[in-house]
């Protein structure tokens, strides 16, 4: 699309002539980013409409060569991120001249940047640790911390008694305020509750529930009592709740009756009661009470009235605090144990790349089912910022108007919810203008799209974070004192590096993602696999570590020192933002009457943006079924038995899947002979 006048007339510009005219003096401007540069500067652009700023973008950087110079940037940091901003002044401190001089002293020597980070961001000791890491098992199995006693709970209450927070605000306007003392003295309650109840410390407790004010004082509740957290996601069926379960060793659930998303009551304590927990804890949050099971507990018959503190249990480093699951390439989902080190990594990448202080509040739909749930908790509390939730649906206007009177500094998303704002246009006209900054994660993000939504705040950056439970956060991300590109990252975290190799092990670009190993928050045991054989077996020698740790990514490395996600190399994939592996659909798609066998492959769209289910299934003999009614027979299964977040994008019928010698399915096989199948078809 040209920017001439009858484009700006026909998009309802007022004044179109003097601002082309203006608009024509800047182009003139080079290079390419000098001129968008002056765009923002001159807050000309934002006179605009919406739907014109992509292809004056376009137009700005047509001729920009990408090869040479990196992806056009569509923000750039101002005096007051490269002067004051927590990384600025860590570089200041450290005493070394830029960014990149703090990456390489961080990587080269973890022990002395893990210990400094702790420093910077603080964390509270019971007793302070004798080193900081013992490396005598190897860089896959270090003992961090060792001697320490500590609690990773209290670390969330070290700001200010009278500072807000918590403010959740739910889908009908209900809104709860809690200052950190508040909070303190809710999760004092849920810990006296699990004593009086004569549950043991080290015991497991699931939470199958959204995540609002109550959900967060139950998670620091059950830490501070010295239990841990078994996390299940409030969209997930009785057979999975009754999975991670089994796994964790669990017996009690801490749920609720329903919950408001899109104005429409779902019910998600009949799945509660369904499930195999011995005992269920039940927040009321609907007029009409639900009937419990004989054991079970209201909320408010649980929670204990003592004002009095509760005593933090002391332990040591290595403690679980949280089960949590991710997919794998078999049936069962993994259970990663995080400890009291691994929010530790999750406060300091906030506190670093983030930018997250005590004047902040953040932002990111989630729950405790997934990492970014108690990875926004420690984010936020030990930063001392306010964590804000919303208790409802994302899509709507409600949302944005949250964002918008809640004055969120730092927003976290998934790109498929950028994507239903941007086709739906409903966040435009709100004012965003408290954002610093946007986060995204969970899948690969669109450039378009992500253009789109920096200029919903008047264009403030999106620092990408791509990392995985068993990291406990990111291993590529970005800062505030670089260029920002959509959907690109611009680093490595700080103390965590990696390497891109080719399938033979050698160095490729794009390629497979290897970390470097040790860092806090890299998981050293899973409870149900053989670490080893999940992340150190058969991973080859980098050129610049000799020890690798596998993780499944693939990436790009771009000029300018920019990088770019290409989804998953192995057989799991990310749907609307949840990891989730080929087997665990296939185990239930399976079970659709008529289907033998199935394959589930994720196909990442043209131009980049959330992963596409793809089913390919093979008949019984003598089976005859149209593929219309078999994906919706597909479809209901899933949303039952797995998920209904998980659309099917599209589905095949074979004769045979393609096999290994080992009789081992060839994903790989049928998502190259599905995109070479679309490519003839265009």
């Amino acid at each position: 699309m040209a920017i001439d006048l009858a484009t700006l007339q026909a998009a309802g510009l007022s004044d179109a002539q003097q601002w082309l005219k203006t608009y024509t003096e800047i182009r003139k401007i080079t290079p390419a980013p000098a001129a968008w540069k002056r765009l923002l500067e001159s807050r000309h652009l934002q006179l605009a409409p919406l739907s014109l700023h992509e292809a004056i973008f376009n137009e700005i950087y047509q001729g920009h060569n990408e090869q040479n110079e990196g992806p056009p940037p569509a923000w750039f940091p101002a005096r007051k991120e490269l002067e004051t901003s927590n990384l600025a002044r860590a570089i200041a401190a450290r005493g070394v001249p830029n960014y990149n001089a703090l990456f390489e002293w961080s990587v080269q020597n973890r022990g002395a940047y893990w210990q400094w980070a702790i420093d910077q961001v603080g964390f509270k000791f019971h007793k302070g640790f004798d080193s900081i890491v013992d490396l005598r098992g190897g860089p896959h199995h270090p003992e961090w911390l060792k001697g320490a006693k500590l609690n990773i709970a209290e670390s969330c209450f070290q700001a200010p008694g009278e500072k807000r927070a918590l403010v959740c605000v739910s889908e009908q306007g209900q809104r709860t305020e809690w200052t950190y003392a508040e909070l303190r003295a809710r999760a004092d309650q849920v810990a006296r509750g699990l004593q009086k109840q004569g549950f043991k410390r080290g015991q497991r407790f699931a939470v199958f529930m959204p995540m609002h004010a109550e959900a967060v004082a139950i998670y620091l509740g059950v830490v501070l009592f010295g239990g841990a957290i078994v996390s299940i996601a409030d969209s997930f069926s009785v057979e999975e709740i009754d999975t991670r379960l089994r796994i964790a060793g669990a017996d009690v659930l801490f749920t609720q009756d329903g919950m408001h998303r899109g104005g429409k009551v779902i019910d998600i304590f009949s799945r509660a009661r369904a499930s195999k927990a011995k005992m269920a804890i039940v927040l009321q949050t609907q007029n009409k009470k639900v009937e419990l099971r004989q054991g079970d507990l209201w909320w408010s018959e649980f929670l204990h009235p003592s004002s009095e503190p509760f005593e933090a249990a002391e332990c040591g480093p290595d403690a679980v605090t949280n089960v949590l699951f991710s997919s794998g390439t078999t049936g069962d989902p993994k259970a990663i144990p995080w400890t009291h080190t691994t929010p530790m990594k999750a406060a300091i990448d906030a506190y670093f790349h983030l930018d997250v202080t005590s004047t902040d509040t953040v932002a990111w739909p989630t729950n405790l089912g997934w990492m970014m749930g108690p990875w926004l908790i420690y984010a936020s509390l030990v930063n001392q910022a306010t964590l804000a939730l919303y208790d409802g649906g994302t899509a709507q206007r409600g949302f944005g108007s949250f964002i918008e009177k809640e004055k969120v500094s730092v927003l976290g998303l998934v790109p498929s919810i950028v994507k239903s704002w941007k086709e739906s246009k409903c966040m435009e006209g709100l004012d965003w203008s408290g954002l610093k900054c946007f986060s995204s994660t969970g899948e690969c993000s669109n450039a378009q799209d992500y253009l789109y939504l920096m200029a919903l705040a008047g264009y403030r950056p999106v620092i990408e974070y791509c990392g995985g439970t068993e990291i406990g956060g990111a291993y590529l991300t970005g800062t505030l004192l670089t260029n920002a590109s959509p959907a690109t990252f611009t680093t490595p975290t700080l103390g965590l590096d990696l390497e891109i190799l080719d399938d033979n092990g050698k160095p490729a670009n794009p390629g497979e993602v290897y970390l470097s190993p040790p860092s806090i928050g890299l998981s050293t045991t899973l409870l149900n696999r053989d670490h080893a054989e999940v992340y150190e077996n058969d991973v080859p020698q980098g050129t610049r570590y000799p020890v690798l740790r596998r993780h499944g990514d693939q990436i790009e490395a771009l000029p300018g020192g920019y990088f770019r996600a290409l989804g998953r190399a192995d057989d799991t994939m990310n749907l609307g933002g949840i990891k989730v592996s080929s087997a665990e659909i296939e185990r239930v798609l399976n079970r659709v009457e008529g289907v033998l066998e199935t394959a589930a492959i994720a196909l990442n769209p043209p131009g980049g943006g959330p992963s596409l289910l793809v089913v390919v299934a093979v008949l019984k003999l003598g089976v005859n079924a149209d593929e219309a009614s078999l994906l919706s027979a597909m479809q209901k299964r899933i949303k039952t038995d797995l998920n209904p977040l998980f659309k099917i994008h599209d589905l095949r019928l074979t004769a045979k899947l393609p096999r290994t010698a080992s009789n081992k399915v060839m994903r790989r096989v049928l998502r190259q002979e599905f995109e070479e199948s679309k490519k003839v078809g265009q």
